[in-house]
Order: C-alpha cells, then sequence, then structure tokens
C-alpha cells in the first residue's frame, strides 16, 4: 500500500477510535444524570436519551469526516517527498543516473535525505563516466596493438579480445564465449591450463592454420589469464625468401667461379697450346661477364626495391627501342634461326615511360624468350590495353607449365633450372621487369602453354592516369 493512503487510514482508524470513546463517555454519564431524577420522568428521560444520542452519532460522523478530510491534507506534503525519494533511488539502482530529487524538497529529515541522495546520484555519474573513459582508453590501447590480447576469466570465458587476435584465430562471437572456442592447438591449450593453474608459462611458438605466432600467458590476480599473440608468418617468410636468397646467389656465383679457377690453373700451364690457350681465355672471359651480369642485376634489383631509383617516364618511341633492342641479338637469332620482328599498334606507337626502365624491360623479355627458343620466331610488341599501353615480348619456345606461371616473377625461381642455367640465365631478369612496372604504377602478366610459347608483358599506364614516382 502506498504511503499517503497507509497514514490516511491510520489517522481514520485513530479518529474512529477517539470518537468513539468520547461518545461512549458520554452517552453514559448522560444516561447516569437521567436516571438520577424522579422515577415520573422516566418516559420525558428515554426520549431526551435517544435523542441525544442521535445528535452525538451525527457530531461523530461528522467529527470523523472532518479528521479525515483533514488527515488527507496533513498526509498529502509527508508522502509525497517521500515517495519522490522512493522513486529516484528506484531509477539510481536501474542504471539510470540521471535520476534527481527536485530541489521543492527541502528542510528538515527529508530534505537531508534528498539533498544526501542527490549527491550520491552526482557522484555515481561521475565514477561511471570515468570508468566508461578508462574503458574506451584500453579499448583504443588494446585495438591499436599489432599483438592480439585475449583476456579469459577463472570460470574459463573469453571476456575480451581485440581485433587483431579474432583476424589472428578467426573468431567472431561475441564476448563472453567459452575458452573451448580457441582453436585446439596444444602448445596454446597446455599455457592457458599451466596459468589458470597458477604456474608461468614461458613465450612459445604456436602455429595456427597457416600462420606461425609467438605466444605469451601471464595470469591475472584476480583469477583468469590473458595472452598474447605476435604474428611471426612475415618474419619467417622474409627469413626464408633471405635464405633462398643467399643459396641462389652462392650457387650462381660458385658455377662461374669454379669454371674460371678451373681454366686459370690450367692456363698456368707453359706447355699449353696458343689455340688451347685462346680458347680457355675466352670461356673464362665469357663467365666473368656472367658473373658481371648476377652482380649488376642484383645492384640494380636491390635499387629499385629500396626506392633509390625513380623513374623519370616520357614519350618515348617503342619501335626506336625495339631496333635498339633487336640490334645486339641479330646474330645470336640468326644462328638459331628465330626471326626477331615488332607488332606496334597503331594507337600504342608511343608509351610514357622512363627510357631506361623501357630498354631493360624489353631487352629483358627478348632475351629471356631468345634463350628459350629454339625454332620459330620472337615478336615484341605494343597495344593498347586499359587505359595504357602494354609492351611485350612473345615467342615460339618450349613454354612454361601452368603450376609455374604465379612463380616466374620471383628472384631466382626458374621452371626448368638446369636449362635456365645451362642457357647462361641469372634468374633475376622478370623480377626486375615486375619491379620497374610497378614503379611507373604498372603490373606484369605472363600466358604460356607448353610446347606452343609464351608472351609475358608489361602493363603501362598513359600519362593522365600515372601516379607520382616521386612518392613510391
Amino acid at each position: 500500500m502506498r504511503l499517503a493512503p497507509r497514514i490516511v487510514l491510520n489517522s481514520f482508524v485513530v479518529a474512529t477510535l477517539l470518537v468513539g470513546i468520547v461518545l461512549f463517555a458520554v452517552e453514559r454519564r448522560v444516561t447516569e444524570r437521567v436516571r438520577a431524577e424522579e422515577p415520573t420522568a422516566v418516559a420525558s428521560s428515554d426520549e431526551f436519551l435517544a435523542k441525544v444520542r442521535r445528535d452525538i452519532v451525527i457530531a461523530g460522523l461528522a467529527a470523523l469526516l472532518v479528521g479525515v478530510a483533514l488527515a488527507q491534507v496533513l498526509a498529502a506534503p509527508v508522502a509525497r517527498p517521500i515517495e519522490e525519494l522512493r522513486d529516484v533511488a528506484r531509477g539510481l539502482a536501474a542504471g539510470d543516473l540521471t535520476q534527481r530529487p527536485s530541489r521543492a524538497i527541502a528542510g528538515g529529515e527529508v530534505g537531508d535525505l534528498a539533498d544526501a541522495l542527490r549527491r550520491l546520484a552526482e557522484q555515481l555519474e561521475a565514477r561511471l563516466q570515468a570508468l566508461h573513459g578508462e574503458e574506451a582508453l584500453l579499448v583504443a590501447l588494446t585495438e591499436s596493438l599489432n599483438e592480439g590480447v585475449i583476456a579469459v576469466d577463472a570460470r574459463q570465458r573469453v571476456v575480451r579480445i581485440n581485433e587483431t587476435a579474432r583476424q589472428l584465430l578467426r573468431l567472431r562471437e561475441p564476448v563472453p564465449f567459452p575458452a573451448d572456442f580457441l582453436p585446439r592447438d596444444r602448445t596454446l591449450r597446455e599455457a592457458l591450463a599451466a596459468v589458470l593453474s597458477g604456474s608461468g608459462a614461458v613465450p612459445e611458438e604456436v602455429r595456427v592454420d597457416d600462420r606461425t605466432m609467438s605466444l605469451t600467458a601471464r595470469p591475472l590476480p584476480g583469477g583468469g589469464a590473458v595472452l598474447a599473440l605476435y604474428d611471426l608468418t612475415p618474419i619467417r617468410r622474409l627469413e626464408a625468401v633471405r635464405r633462398d636468397f643467399v643459396a641462389n646467389v652462392s650457387h650462381e656465383l660458385r658455377t662461374p667461379l669454379t669454371v674460371i679457377g678451373g681454366f686459370v690453373e690450367t692456363l698456368q700451364d707453359e706447355e699449353l697450346p696458343p689455340d688451347l690457350r685462346r680458347q680457355f681465355l675466352a670461356m673464362a672471359e665469357g663467365n666473368v661477364r656472367r658473373m658481371q651480369r648476377i652482380v649488376d642485376d642484383l645492384l640494380d634489383l636491390s635499387r629499385i626495391e629500396s626506392g633509390g631509383w625513380v623513374p623519370n617516364p616520357v614519350d618515348l618511341d617503342v619501335a626506336a627501342v625495339a631496333a635498339e633492342v633487336f640490334a645486339p641479338l641479330q646474330s645470336a637469332a640468326a644462328a638459331k634461326g628465330i626471326v626477331l620482328r615488332t607488332e606496334i599498334g597503331v594507337d600504342a606507337a608511343h608509351l610514357d615511360i622512363d627510357p631506361t626502365a623501357a630498354r631493360q624491360i624489353l631487352s629483358n623479355l627478348t632475351e629471356n624468350a631468345l634463350r628459350h627458343t629454339t625454332a620459330g620466331e620472337v615478336v615484341l610488341f605494343s597495344q593498347q590495353d586499359d587505359g595504357g599501353v602494354r609492351i611485350g615480348v612473345r615467342d615460339t619456345g618450349s613454354g612454361i607449365g601452368a603450376e609455374h606461371l604465379p612463380r616466374i616473377f620471383e628472384r631466382f625461381y626458374r621452371a626448368d633450372p638446369g636449362r635456365s642455367r645451362e642457357a647462361g640465365g641469372t634468374g633475376l631478369g622478370l623480377a626486375i621487369v615486375r619491379h620497374l612496372a610497378e614503379s611507373h604504377g604498372g603490373k606484369v602478366k605472363a600466358e604460356s602453354q607448353p610446347g606452343v610459347g609464351t608472351t609475358i608483358s608489361a602493363w603501362i599506364p598513359r600519362a593522365d592516369e600515372a601516379v607520382d614516382y616521386s612518392k613510391r
């Protein structure tokens, strides 16, 4: 029951009791006095008593009504502020910190209670805002980390996980969720169990799907654990590339060095015939030039990849560059019975490209095609393509298997290593072509069919679509 009705009811009960007692006392007093009169006056006394009782009842009812109305009037100022304070307290308990007692409640104990409740609400709101600020800062910090962060409580539930960890572990469940949803890697599970049991866990490597990660686990003061994951996959890939690079360079240089060393040792023989001496010197010179090409290609590739070389594109005549590229290769092509020719599109006769880059792209592609073609033709072409010009070389050589095409632009990658080394290639030409094309905002493409031939090209954008090369 609400407070005001209770006050009115209590006042009504008290007033009823008081009126009843007064009426009872008055009625007894009147009756005693009347009966003390002469017996002849008994009949008139009874009538008088009846009238008195009736008047008393009417007066009592009137008094009760007045008492109820007065109780209602007096109860309202007391009950209304208390009910308001109750509603405010309920709102605060439900999380609505905007609730405040009205300023009309003032004075007395109820006013003091209203002031205390108002201060409590203000302090709660201030502390909650501070907590929200700390929570936002914590979320921003964890989300900005390159490490994956996972917090697990004592009941083995994941209560916090940043986006990096979700991507590394491929998790999309909303928190909280059971720790059983984490990948079932043995190292990860054992580290989590050890930390939750109170023992420490040293950093270890875990492998989830195709990723290698460094795992660090630490216990939380109130129970639970925090896991930190750092993706080592790019580092491991770089280490593999570095190992392959060192192995490939060592192998490429060892072969000509061995040949040169053998020839030099043989040339020390004073009785060696002059014609054989000249032959050995020519072969040694050829291997020296081969090493020089490897070193030059390595230096060019390093300079391009490091950004030390910036293209300076100009309007270039493709036919003129093709003639320069073909000139030193005519004799080698004629010796193999291969025809060198060009197919220059009318709308692709000019190209916006750095002249040195254009010559190196076309020279590498033509030499590569001539090296792997035993009969037929090698065609240098240019054509309009998708807002730019595509330049490339098409041959009728041995071709490349489909499984090798995605990797032929990698350094030292060869579809047929034995044949490539026998032909004298360095394994860097196509990698240089790719980097030169990309430095102009372009891209490379390779198409091939074993036994039919290969087409390798570079797409270079027009001048109005080119990028700011100085920022690449």
